[in-house]
């Protein structure tokens, strides 16, 4: 990955992003970078009752406050279900839970999948800022340098990097 942006002086060899510094604070960089007001709504929670209980789960609590009760089950994740809107307001969440959770629970896999979306079709990817593009790619980037031997034993190292090619618009 090739960039133009000025660099800081920090980073983790191999890395070409902003944010790639291996002391980066990301959870404070993230909300810093998606900040953005509380949606009313989080789905489409007329759709059905599942849409309705995921609206409440997500309206209830905080980007400090979500955790893995809310969001660990991947078979019963209201993510799935969330606007776009709602996923860049929770994305702070979604770094701290990935880093809070390398060696146990892995909840990275989950973001991925977010990220991954529909692949060059992304919604998320689409309506996020130039910053937070670059903060997302350089974000599974130090993930892909740091924590390989953590992908691995998760069987995510592939999707990564396809996530990774996506929001780096390869």
């Amino acid at each position: 990955m090739h960039n133009k942006r000025k660099h800081p002086t920090r980073y983790a060899p191999g890395c070409c992003g902003r944010y790639a510094e291996l002391d980066m604070d990301w959870i404070n960089e993230a909300k810093r970078i998606f900040r953005i007001e509380k949606p009313e709504h989080f789905t489409n929670y007329t759709h059905c009752e599942e849409c309705e209980e995921h609206d409440q789960t997500l309206n209830r609590s905080t980007i400090d406050s979500i955790g893995l009760d809310e969001l660990g089950n991947p078979g019963w994740n209201p993510i799935c279900f969330s606007s776009v809107e709602g996923k860049k307001y929770y994305m702070p969440s979604f770094i701290r839970l990935s880093l809070e959770t390398m060696h146990s629970e892995f909840y990275l896999g989950q973001l991925l999948s977010c990220l991954e979306g529909d692949g060059k079709e992304n919604k998320l990817y689409c309506a996020c800022n130039a910053e937070q593009r670059s903060f997302i790619t350089d974000f599974i980037e130090y993930i892909i340098l740091h924590h390989t031997e953590q992908l691995e034993a998760n069987g995510c190292e592939m999707e990564a990097l396809k996530v990774q090619g996506i929001w780096s618009n390869a």
